[in-house]
Formats: C-alpha cells, structure tokens, sequence
C-alpha cells in the first residue's frame, strides 16, 4: 500500500523547524546510544590487538590481520548488498506503512544472505592452503578455515542487525554488535592467550563471538517483528535486489579499499604487516564516531527522503558532520602529535609504524571532515553513485600500491590508502551538494577546527617540553583534550548543541517519540528510535 504524501513545511517555518529538531533529537538519542558502544567496541578491538602484540609478534599479528581482512571481505560478498537494502527498505515500508512489504523483504535478505555465506564458506575451506600460498604464508590455513566457520555466523548477525536499524532503533546494535560480540571476543581471547592456544585460540574466539552474537541478533530482530501488523507476506524481488546489487559492489568495493592493501602487502611478501596492521587500527580509533553516527543518521535519511523533506535532510546532515568532527578531533590530535609513543604501547618494535600511522591519519581526517556524504547517496537512492565512487577508489588504491608497495614498502601503502580516501571524499562532498545543495561545514566544525588546532600546538609544546614515552603520553594527551575542551566552550555553542546535549543527559526516555512526525499505525512502535527494542545485536569489526 502506499501512504500518504506528507506536506512538507515551508523552509524556515516553525513547524519545520519543531520537525526537524525532533529529527536532531531523535538522532541524538540513537547516536549517543551508539557512541557510548563504539567506544566499548574500539577499546575491546584495541584490547585484543594489544593482547595479540604483546603475547606474541609482529608476524603473528600479520597472520590474524591477513585473516581478518579475508573475514571482512568475505562477509561482504555473502551479504550481496542486503546490508544496506534491508535497512533502507525496511525503514521505507515502515513510512509507507506495509508491514506485508516489511516480512518479504527481511525474509528474502537473511535466507540469500545464509546461503551465500554458507557456499563462499565451503569454498574457502577447500582453497585456504592454495590462498595461503598465494600470500607466502602456508601458516594461514588454520586461519583460514577457521574464518570460514565464522563467515556464516557473522553474515547472518550483520543482516539481522540491518533490519532492525529499519525502526530508528540503535539499541540491538549497539548492545549485540558493539558491546556483546567484540567483549566476548576479547575475553575469549585473553583467555587463549593466557593458557597458551596462541594465535590459533584468538581464531576460535572470532568463532564463538561470532555464532554467539548471530543468535543474539536474530532473537532482536524476532523481537521487533512482533510490532508488525500479522497478514500475508508479499515478496519484491526485484526492489530489493535493483538496490542491493550496487549496493553490493559498492560496499564491497568499500571494504576492499580498507583490507586490500593489508592482502597486497602479504602478496609482495612484506615482512611487516603487523605493524601496519596496528598502525591502521590505532588510526581506525579517532574515526570510531563516524559508523555510530552514520548509523543512527542512515534510517532517518532514508525516512526523510521518502517523504520529500528536503530541508530536513540537508539539516541534518550538517548536524551529523558537525558531530563527527568535532567528537574525532581529539583523536586526531594524539596520532598526530605523540604516534611513536602510542604505538610503543604495543610493543618497542611497533614504533617503526609512527610515519604510516602520520599518513594514515591526513587521510582519515578528510574522512572524517566530510562527514556521512556516501550515506547521503546510498539513503536517497543514489547508490549507483556511491558504488562508482567506490570501484574507482578502489581502483586507484590498488594501482597506487602496485607502484609503491615494491619501493617504500608499508609508507607506500599508506599513501597509497590516504590518497585513495581523500580522491572518494571530496568527489561524494561534490555530489552531495549537486544532489540535497548541501555543504558539511557548518558553523559548529570550523569552531572545532579552530580548537583543534589549539590542542595541536599545546600537543607539540609537550612533546619538545617531554621528548620521550611514557611521559609525553601522560602528560601530551589530558593537555591536549583539556585545551580542545576549553576552546569548544570558550567559543561557544549553538542551540542546537545545547539541545543535543539535554537530550542526551535525559538519556532519551522523554519527548521527540523518535524524530519521525506521522508514522504508519499499522506497525505498532515502529516510529520511535527510542521504543523498547529487543536488548540485542550484531558482529561488528
């Protein structure tokens, strides 16, 4: 059935205005939720790479990375795109209040999500000793088949986990996939390497978080199915499929970009993925922020979009890359300033990674500053944009790493990986603008920039002041976040900050009921982000 068209306030009105604040609030909610999970999830992943270092070696943790990145990779290409589709048709049928829609498509996502996951599995558990070859290390089968005992598990969690984004819910992600499964692995591999089981015992951790979260992740999305009005199931295939196919090959092409120089430096025989591996998962931890953010922005976009509220959209997209700035800098701030004093932290031969680690962070700051622009285009249809953007910075990382793995080794794939980001971003920002007329600067970044770049200089006056680890850590990093801080407040905040901000200390429990004015009846709760959710979710990397 198709809804109602729903008017659209004039720019500027109040009624657009009280409309989009409670949008903002109803992300603030689902991204505050989300952000308190990514930090538990980025310091259980920091935990368990530390661990890996620390109990064993530079090469040991090459071989986990190597593995991981097929994991990543793997589990993409079983999901066909559905992550993206379910979460965006769901969201969609929800609006259009459809709830037959709603059973088809969540039905038709998991059962190709579980059959290709489980076909990709099988085979590559026969080819693990030929892969291991192709990558110079014949210690990698165990790995390998191990991963594909994980895949199914993770694929089926990641698609269960995309549907229940659908209602504007963070809840079931944010406990399953941010806190549950990366915490289970953590303790599970502590516990190997406690007792001994060594790289192999962290690989049979990937598998019981796995399959445990899996299970987790199904029961919330049963949970939430139980709002859906009962009736017939209708299936669209070709809805489904028409989006999920790009989306596919662009989120692959996505992944690829963040694992593939990882697998190129195992083909080039490269003696020191390790420390490159730590080096991008340091790195990795000041753009945390982004996934939560994006991933209690996506659904209202989508829901936006639908209903042709143009204004609302570009507002808060401005809000979301608002946030993703000025939550990162901080961050930022460390690698640039104390990197070989982070790195150290892993181990005394981890420091040689302090330049990628430079590289590395250049390219994610323009990640960062262009904030969710490929959710934009995926959320407003646009996937076949955002899948051509991917393929060409994939495209490009590649070729750049042909040329530069062989001479500078680790730097080269760095630079190879920061251009390739940088070239994507500013093209999706261009997009974006042709598309919604929308730029992500906002008044509240540039106050963000000009604070971070208070915290930069104070950073390095401590490190000429300390040269020397631990020192500089200890000192460098409260200096840092106190200016930043001090700054941020000196300069002042909006009132849509201010708003944000009380939101967030009523921990979402009263007013906004979720963000999205109108809704469908026919799907009970469906259209508050804030409703009591099924408390469970999802494999996260």
């Amino acid at each position: 059935m198709t809804a109602e068209p729903v008017p659209t306030p004039a720019v500027g009105t109040p009624s657009s205005r009280d409309s989009g604040d409670q949008h903002i609030r109803g992300m603030a909610r689902g991204g505050g939720l989300n952000l308190v999970g990514a930090i538990l999830n980025q310091g259980a992943v920091f935990l368990v790479m530390l661990l890996l270092a620390r109990f064993l070696g530079i090469s040991e943790v090459g071989q986990y990375a190597q593995c991981y990145a097929v994991l990543a990779l793997l589990s993409l290409l079983s999901l066909s795109g559905f992550r993206a589709g379910l979460t965006r048709f769901v969201a969609v049928h929800l609006a259009d209040d459809d709830p037959a829609a709603i059973r088809g498509t969540i039905r038709l996502g998991l059962a190709i999500s579980a059959g290709s996951a489980t076909a990709i599995a099988v085979a590559l558990a026969v080819a693990a000793p030929a892969l291991a070859a192709a990558l110079h290390d014949p210690g990698l089968v165990t790995g390998l088949r191990l991963v594909a005992l994980t895949l199914p598990a993770l694929t089926v969690c990641e698609a269960a986990l995309a549907a229940t984004r659908g209602w504007r819910t963070q809840r079931p992600f944010t406990l399953i996939g941010q806190i549950y499964e990366p915490g289970t692995r953590l303790v599970l591999t502590a516990l190997a390497l406690i007792l001994g089981a060594g790289v192999t015992g962290s690989y049979w951790a990937l598998v019981i978080a796995g399959w445990s979260a899996a299970l987790l992740a199904l029961g919330a999305l049963a949970r939430l199915m139980r709002r859906v009005a009962p009736g017939p199931v209708v299936y669209r295939p070709r809805q489904l499929f028409s989006f999920s196919t790009v989306s596919w090959v662009s989120s692959l092409s996505s992944t690829g970009l963040i694992w593939v120089d990882t697998l190129m430096l195992g083909f080039f025989a490269n003696d020191e993925i390790g420390v490159y591996n730590v080096a991008t998962r340091l790195v990795t931890v000041a753009i945390f922020v982004l996934a939560p953010i994006n991933a209690a922005f996506g659904p209202y976009l989508a829901y936006l979009h639908h209903q042709g509220r143009a204004d609302e959209v570009r507002r808060i997209y401005g809000a979301a890359t608002g946030w993703v700035v000025r939550l990162s800098l901080p961050a930022f701030v460390a690698l640039l300033v104390f990197p070989e004093s982070l790195l150290t932290v892993f181990g005394g031969g981890f420091a040689a990674g302090a330049a990628v680690t430079l590289v590395l962070a250049v390219g994610q700051l323009v990640n960062a500053a262009t904030g969710p622009c490929g959710t934009v285009l995926n959320m407003s249809g646009r996937v076949a944009v955002n899948m051509y953007d991917n393929i060409a910075a994939l495209l490009l990382n590649i070729l750049l790493n042909l040329w530069l793995i062989p001479a500078y080794g680790i730097i080269g794939a760095a630079i190879s990986w920061a251009i390739s980001l940088a070239v994507v971003n500013v093209a999706r920002v261009l997009q974006v603008r042709a598309l919604i007329h929308a730029v992500p600067v906002t008044l509240g970044m540039v106050k963000g920039l000009g604070a971070g770049l208070a915290a930069l200089a104070a950073g390095l006056i401590v490190r000429l002041l300390l040269p020397g680890w631990p020192e500089q850590l200890l000192v460098g990093l409260p200096v840092a976040v106190t200016v930043y801080v001090g700054v941020v407040l000196a300069l002042g905040l909006s009132q849509e900050d201010v708003m944000v901000l009380r939101t967030l200390r009523r921990g979402g429990r009263r007013g906004g009921g979720g963000g999205v004015a109108g809704g469908g009846g026919g799907v009970a709760g469906q259209d508050r982000p804030d409703a009591p959710a099924a408390n469970l979710e999802e494999a996260a990397r």
